[in-house]
């Protein structure tokens, strides 16, 4: 089992998402009608959610990248742990998601609180993982 991969994949095209999301972020801010109103209100609002989802869009994605690569290095850790570490990174993008979903569709902060759980999981189980088993046995491929 290549677990990892999702993680890899997910995260690549997930920061692809939010880096387009970040030119609409630009085009607010200079170039839309009542951009002036916009770039003023940076701290606080629609602005501020907006850039927050842009940057923790962009955080976690890379944070999937590293679970990936991490996880694919621990074979000799069983494939239900890495599994589970790499499922919990990968729901760690209810976050960012999250924050859109408020923004956008007035959802509840639900989805912001179990993404932010489940990735802050997924690090701390990758991080037991990797101390227990990093150089024990071959690289899984």
């Amino acid at each position: 089992m290549k677990t990892g991969r999702y993680n890899v994949g997910v995260g690549l095209l997930v920061m692809a998402g939010f880096m387009a999301y970040g030119f609409l972020l630009v085009y607010l801010r200079d170039f839309a009608p009542e951009h002036e109103a916009w770039a003023a209100s940076y701290s606080t609002g629609r602005h501020f959610e907006a850039r927050l989802a842009h940057v923790h869009g962009a955080l976690f994605s890379l944070l999937n990248l590293a679970l990936g690569f991490v996880l694919v290095r621990l074979a000799s850790a069983g494939d239900a742990a890495r599994g589970a570490a790499a499922g919990l990174g990968l729901a760690g993008l209810l976050m960012p998601a999250g924050i859109l979903g408020e923004l956008y569709f007035g959802l509840s902060p639900i989805f912001v609180l179990l993404g932010a759980a489940a990735m802050t999981a997924s690090v701390v189980l990758t991080g037991v993982l990797t101390l227990r088993h990093w150089g024990r046995g071959s690289a899984a491929t």
